[in-house]
């Protein structure tokens, strides 16, 4: 049993308001990013993390056990993202800008910061499904099996989503110039 669920069954079974505060401190940034791939606004993504969070606290639904307490609560946070989008009957912008990173050393912060730019305007350009996949499995450390439970797909069609979407990126990138040194 991993943290997220254990601490989650302590919270359900016998109220601790630690653990559900402990669970919120370890899944609310990650989740908030991959939030903002499918709504396009981190305005949005924080408050769909708020409401998936609040729907923890105050339901409290049963984790039907089946995937780790991670794969759970992203399709929960997933599943209200599209409904809140729907009831808006917004499009998800295609652009939105980057956030900067701090350095110590200017050049270094400049060279990581064009590195930084150019993928998030590629992962912009490419379709919102290629974007999830993209997120799940290369920020949110999931296997291609997880992220298709998010994004309710088969690990075949995750699998089949994910090298598309990779090579949709990689012909971005280098339209754009962008050479992977490694």
């Amino acid at each position: 049993m991993n943290k997220g669920t254990e601490y989650y069954r302590r919270f359900r079974e016998t109220g601790d308001e630690r653990a559900l505060e402990e669970l919120i401190r370890q899944y609310s940034d990650g989740l908030v990013l991959y939030l903002h791939t499918v709504t396009g606004s981190y305005t949005l993504a924080e408050d769909i993390a708020v409401d998936t969070f609040a729907l923890l606290g105050v339901k409290k639904p049963a984790d039907k056990g089946g995937a780790s307490f991670k794969t759970w609560l992203y399709t929960i946070a997933r599943n209200l993202a599209i409904s809140r989008l729907r009831r808006e009957k917004r499009s998800v912008p295609l652009e939105e800008s980057a956030a900067e990173e701090d350095a110590v050393d200017i050049l270094e912060r400049v060279i990581t910061e064009e590195r930084r730019a150019a993928v998030h305007c590629a992962m912009d350009r490419l379709k919102p499904e290629y974007r999830q996949i993209l997120w799940l499995m290369y920020f949110e450390d999931m296997t291609a099996r997880e992220a298709g439970t998010v994004m309710k797909k088969s690990r075949h069609a995750a699998e089949m989503l994910a090298s598309r979407a990779r090579a949709a990126m990689k012909e971005i990138l280098t339209k754009e110039g962008f050479v992977n040194e490694e």
